[in-house]
């Protein structure tokens, strides 16, 4: 109990200083530095010698890093596994000042698929990146941004103004979730996001600010069991993934590990994980260590992908929404789900592929099938494969409350979750 606690703590410190997916990205970057991987460019050539480890980022919100083992002739295949850094939240349009009578609100738009009633009456901020044309070269650089302080709310209507509010409310985002800024002439919203980067009001060309939720993550139940944070899904996987594969030396495989941007908004951008990023960081790969396609092909056909998205743990109040006879619990283990309409990377072959995994590692591996009646979500893990065709399976962590702005997992499973990745990239 004491090691699953510190990594708990370590896990929420971790989404702490990651109000967004660039922060994300960041954060593991200066995980990745700290073990010795050398940053790599897509805009300059690589020069990759063997027992090296590397990463390389894209629009600053996706990584991709990769450990090589000492000698080619040692290489058995790939060994991947892939997460994603976003989560539903509200995205700060352009010229997003919207003055009424008396106060001032931000023009905000949803991104993703969130639960809208657990958004309001929290405090909230903003975070992510603006543009800024560097006037010594005439380039445009980004610059990472925290409001950090408490800056905005989404208020609810008062149930003497909305008597129906209990039986069930449609929000319009557009009316219902827009953000309190300030009174009428306050400083401007611009104003504000210099001053946290340190900018000049004019110096920002263009941003990518994100809201985030202002309430720090905990640990409750009787026996300080469960965790209760913002971004569990997916965080708790990225903290898992970066955590063993940063610290895990390879062995017969090339160990990667892909943090994806947009999976939310279903992954087609240039650093989702439907882009080219895996397949352009493979050619690259190959290329500089004059490995041929014919035989990066067999390293992939031989080689194995692990999609880690978290998993619905059966309700308290609500049993029947699951599964009759595979219903994850929290602090049950890490979860494989499966899918008959292949949502879902795992067959029985993969499948059997990680429960060995996890038996190596003496930990449980629980199931994870939608009821029949109730369509689930999708993942990453069958857009990645539609671009490299690599044996794979989803899994993830058990969560309550997937997409709410605060969610609840269990305290136990991010070891967990820790112990099989180690015991994968060691392979």
């Amino acid at each position: 109990m004491k090691e699953s606690m510190k990594y708990t703590e370590e896990l929420l410190r971790f989404i702490e200083d990651s109000p967004s997916c660039f922060h994300v990205v960041a954060k593991a970057g200066e995980l990745y530095r700290e073990q010795g991987f050398v940053e790599l460019d897509e805009k300059k050539s690589w020069k990759l010698s063997w027992g090296k480890s590397y990463f390389v980022t894209r629009n600053d919100s996706s990584l991709i890093a990769f450990r090589l083992p000492e000698k080619k002739e040692m290489v058995k295949g790939y060994h991947m596994a892939a997460a994603h850094c976003d989560s539903p939240t509200f995205k700060v349009k352009e010229h997003p000042d919207r003055k009424g009578e008396l106060y001032v609100t931000l023009n905000v738009e949803r991104y993703g698929g969130m639960i809208h009633s657990s958004w309001l009456d929290r405090p909230l901020s903003v975070a992510g990146r603006i543009a800024i044309l560097d006037a010594k070269t005439g380039e445009i650089k980004t610059k990472l941004v925290n409001v950090d302080r408490d800056l905005l709310v989404i208020p609810n209507l008062a149930i003497h103004m909305n008597r129906d509010v209990n039986k069930g409310t449609e929000y319009h985002p557009q009316t219902d979730l827009q953000p309190l800024f300030s009174e009428k002439d306050a400083a401007s919203f611009q104003s504000i996001v210099a001053k946290a980067a340190g900018v000049k009001d004019d110096a920002i060309l263009g941003h990518d600010l994100f809201l985030y939720v202002r309430d720090c993550g905990r640990v409750f139940g009787a026996e300080k069991e469960f965790v209760l944070s913002p971004k569990l899904d997916d965080l708790q996987c990225v903290y898992a993934l970066t955590e063993a594969h940063a610290k895990t030396p390879s062995n017969s495989y090339v160990t990667m590990c892909a943090i994806f941007d947009n999976e939310e908004v279903g992954s087609g951008s240039n650093q989702g994980a439907d882009s080219t990023f895996l397949q352009d960081v493979l050619l690259r790969m190959g290329e500089s260590l004059d490995v041929s396609p014919a035989k990066q092909r067999e390293w992939i056909a031989a080689g194995f992908l692990i999609s880690a998205d978290n998993a619905h743990a059966v309700h308290p109040n609500h049993p029947e929404k699951a599964d009759p006879t595979n219903h994850p619990t929290l602090n049950g283990g890490p979860v494989l789900k499966f899918n008959g309409t292949q949502k879902y990377t795992t067959d029985g072959v993969t499948g059997a592929k990680f429960k060995s995994l996890c038996k190596r590692a003496g930990v449980p591996c629980q199931i994870f099938v939608n009821h029949s009646d109730v369509p689930g979500g999708s993942t990453l893990g069958n857009i990645s494969t539609s671009h490299v065709s690599i044996p794979s399976v989803d899994i993830g962590l058990p969560q309550l409350a997937m997409h709410s702005a605060v969610e609840t997992g269990g305290t136990k499973d991010t070891l967990m979750a820790i112990k099989v990745m180690k015991e994968y990239f060691s392979e």
